[in-house]
């Protein structure tokens, strides 16, 4: 958290271009009170439209009158012109110095019904090969600052279902969203290791195949299906083989790229929005003795996107995966190729593992729920978030990256504070600690009442 946040509080921090919005600066401390109002002078900077001295015509240092508060805050309103970071600049004009810069944005209407939730979309837990069980995940997650997850576990639906009811009965401001990473069962000569993920679909696409999941809880929709959600019968292996070879045959798929494969990928993905969920093209550069898919095959893949969003940015800290697949979006946008993109952990324990938080998506969705989230990605409303280093890099559509670059430095860090704490009563819950329940109750409706302050839309 920089010294500016720590020490001024403004709100709100977004608003709508155009119109009319009176912000206020409160000093957090009587170290950084505004001891001579009478001398200080507000200067309106758009960070994009460069500096006045040089670029006089522009008109960058418009100046605002303010209003000095009984509490010690300072109030303006002020109408700005157009979507971009802008610094309120408070200058003593006797003594020619600079007492703070404080960062605001200002956003165009599309985004103004939107909030930045951050979230992963890609994990796993010890129901398959991961270390923590689902609810320990889930808190562990909240704690971390994130908004929503699915579990995503290989070959099972049900652990993200346990997860969901794990919660049920407590006031959580925490989305936990079903999901699964698909594998169907290799039968014959039918092969394919493309990894795919289930995020949010309403039934198990692993279970319509008997297999991993059927074997070890059975073939009944509560652990196949979300909230009762109809679903198809479940096949036997030799139905589904059967099935693939015979939809292969129905596409044009070049020489070259397996046709099974690929069929078996598109089927996954159409079952996928069958149920009502985000299909995902999971880390085609993560080295498995060697890339985990032929690159001529996830080039195809890239160019025909039977998938919903590719996940630009996985769980690996190595740069052949993250980097190359980030290159290799940017290479096929430059193209006349685009699709929308997310980031993941990819994690297998959220406790002592250095790729745990490596990557997130911060999405711009009109609500923190399943179907708002699928929405908002597949409107590619999205940004990747790189945490590989200290220092944050972003991925995705330029405009957007602007705006979560600002967040993530001055709206992140505080959101943060109430996750934690929220994430450390789950974790109470889950295990059993007494007050856990208490805690949760009495902390809900924070993170809505802190979304309301500093975003005004």
């Amino acid at each position: 958290m920089t010294n500016e946040l720590h020490d001024y509080d403004v709100f709100p921090k977004v608003f709508r271009v155009g119109k009319p919005v009176t912000v206020t600066v409160k000093p957090l401390g009587d170290h950084a009170a505004f001891k001579k109002p009478e001398q200080t002078v507000l200067y309106i900077l758009g960070l994009e439209d460069g500096k006045a001295r040089d670029y006089p015509a522009r008109g960058n240092d418009k100046t605002c009158p303010f209003v000095m508060q009984p509490d010690g805050s300072l109030t303006f309103t002020y109408t700005f012109p157009k979507e971009q970071m802008y610094f309120l600049r408070f200058n003593d004009f006797e003594l020619h110095r600079r007492i703070v810069q404080l960062p605001v944005y200002a956003v165009d209407d599309d985004l103004c019904d939107r909030w930045p939730l951050i979230g992963d979309l890609h994990m796993h837990t010890c129901r398959s090969d991961g270390h923590q069980c689902p609810a320990v995940v889930c808190a562990d997650y909240r704690r971390h600052g994130y908004d929503f997850f699915a579990i995503t576990d290989h070959n099972r639906y049900y652990p993200s279902l346990e997860a969901i009811e794990q919660f049920r009965d407590v006031p959580i401001e925490f989305t936990i969203v079903p999901g699964e990473e698909v594998h169907m069962p290799r039968v014959g000569d039918g092969v394919n290791d493309v990894h795919i993920v289930n995020f949010g679909g309403k039934y198990s696409v692993n279970a319509l195949v008997e297999g991993v999941q059927t074997e070890e809880v059975g073939k009944d929709e509560k652990f196949r299906a979300y909230q009762g959600a109809p679903c198809p019968p479940v096949r036997t292996q030799e139905e589904f083989y059967q099935e693939i070879c015979a939809f292969a045959e129905t596409l044009e798929i070049p020489a070259g790229i397996e046709k099974y494969a690929y069929a078996c990928c598109v089927w996954e993905f159409e079952q996928i929005r069958a149920a009502g969920g985000l299909g995902i093209f999971a880390h085609p550069y993560w080295i498995s003795d060697v890339y985990q898919v032929p690159e001529s095959f996830t080039d195809y893949m890239l160019q025909s996107h039977p998938f919903d969003a590719f996940e630009v940015l996985g769980g690996e800290s190595y740069y052949e995966q993250n980097g190359f697949q980030t290159q290799k979006y940017y290479q096929m946008r430059a193209r006349g190729y685009d699709f929308p993109i997310v980031g993941s952990t990819d994690s297998h324990s959220c406790f002592n593992n250095e790729n745990a938080y490596v990557a997130s998506t911060m999405v711009f969705a009109k609500k923190n729920e399943r179907e708002a989230l699928i929405s908002a990605v597949k409107e590619q409303y999205t940004v990747a978030i790189d945490g590989v280093s200290a220092e944050f890099r972003l991925v995705g559509d330029l405009r957007l990256s602007k705006y979560a670059c600002f967040l993530l430095k001055e709206f992140f860090p505080l959101h943060d504070e109430l996750c934690y704490e929220e994430g450390r009563a789950m974790k109470d819950y889950a295990c059993g600690v007494e007050g856990g329940r208490e805690t949760l109750e009495f902390l809900s409706g924070r993170m809505q009442k802190q979304r309301e302050k500093y975003f005004s839309f």
